[in-house]
């Protein structure tokens, strides 16, 4: 889910310091004894658990980090220069990857529509799934916002209930929630139920739910062909195709339908001027692969062996993947 800076520091820092995480991907982490290490938990059971710390400090994080702060001082360097460098090239190769042609829409062109139309003070939320991607490297939270995803061993099924329960605790402020269909069908349909019931005594209706509908378990497809070499699984993997925008409407909210690129971002604009909760359903591709930051020779021979096996969706793999590399090398090349 991470970017290519965010790699870069990772792998080229000299100290870490982790406050009040749990970060479960320890092997995205610096190699242990490489780097001087400190945590901040209010937790004693969550010190050093996922990396060898030099120190560990138990205390409140912001108590704890004034109490660090005089003892620290400002440098500016060259490696934080090559950094910033690095991320705004990267926000270029998003905005490729974001444009580049899908069938029918490109899930990454959800995301990055939405990002510079956020209102201020929004809160989002995000389920688990390929979505949760896009979540986390095609918006840019502004200050004052507040953003949350499921990082309980990446549960599915909780995007709008944690938008639901923003908007009890800040009925006065915007709210989206983005959501795959699997976990829409899995609990979160019966969840617009509960917002039809309580929104009109919200101060500020804006409540946008958004699911991509690509009829596929797409973060586990994914991972199933990246990670172990394996075709996707049709028994498992592909889910029916629900009318969500429907379903919404027939409840007493509004429902958008989107299956054209173009209509994305004017849907964004209908679905955050709606006076009441708005479903918005976006007919997705599910062949645009969530490429980690550095593919790997070992990720690249698992795909490869996933295709000599005989994936259903070949074609697709193979022109959606080269589509997202090529944004990498080649910016511009992508324009339909």
């Amino acid at each position: 889910m991470g970017t290519e800076p965010s790699w870069d520091l990772m792998r080229d820092c000299d100290t870490l310091l982790m406050i009040g995480s749990g970060f479960p991907y320890s092997e995205f982490l610096p190699e242990e004894g490489s780097v001087k290490a400190v945590q901040i938990d209010i937790t004693p059971s969550m010190l050093s658990l996922r990396y060898p710390m030099d120190t560990n400090l138990q205390g409140d994080a912001a108590q704890t980090l004034k109490a660090l702060l005089p003892h620290l001082r400002q440098k500016e360097g060259e490696w934080r220069k090559s950094i910033e460098a690095k991320v705004a090239k990267w926000w270029k190769t998003l905005e490729e990857r974001a444009h580049a042609d899908a069938n029918p829409v490109n899930p990454q062109r959800v995301t990055w529509e939405l990002s510079p139309r956020l209102p201020d003070g929004a809160i989002i939320t995000s389920d688990s799934g390929s979505c949760a991607n896009w979540y986390a490297r095609d918006l840019k939270i502004r200050r004052g916002m507040m953003a949350s995803l499921s990082g309980g061993l990446a549960s599915m099924g909780a995007a709008v209930p944690y938008a639901l329960a923003a908007k009890f605790a800040h009925p006065d402020r915007p709210v989206i929630g983005l959501v795959g269909d699997g976990a829409m069908q899995m609990n979160n349909m019966s969840e617009l139920i509960t917002i039809a019931k309580y929104w009109s005594s919200w101060d500020d209706p804006r409540c946008v739910i958004c699911v991509f509908n690509n009829e596929d378990l797409n973060q586990v497809t994914w991972e199933q062909r990246v990670m172990e070499g394996d075709p996707k699984f049709e028994a498992s993997q592909s889910i029916p195709n629900v009318p969500y925008h429907r379903f919404a409407e027939m409840i007493g909210l509004k429902g958008i339908y989107v299956d054209r690129p173009e209509n994305v971002g004017p849907a964004w604009d209908e679905a955050l001027s709606s006076d009441r909760p708005v479903l918005l359903e976006v007919k997705t591709d599910p062949e645009v692969p969530p490429l980690p930051p550095h593919l790997t020779f070992e990720q690249m021979k698992k795909i490869t062996e996933t295709l000599a096996k005989g994936d259903s969706r070949e074609a697709g793999i193979v022109m959606g993947t080269m589509r997202q590399l090529l944004s990498s090398f080649w910016p511009g090349s992508l324009e339909s």
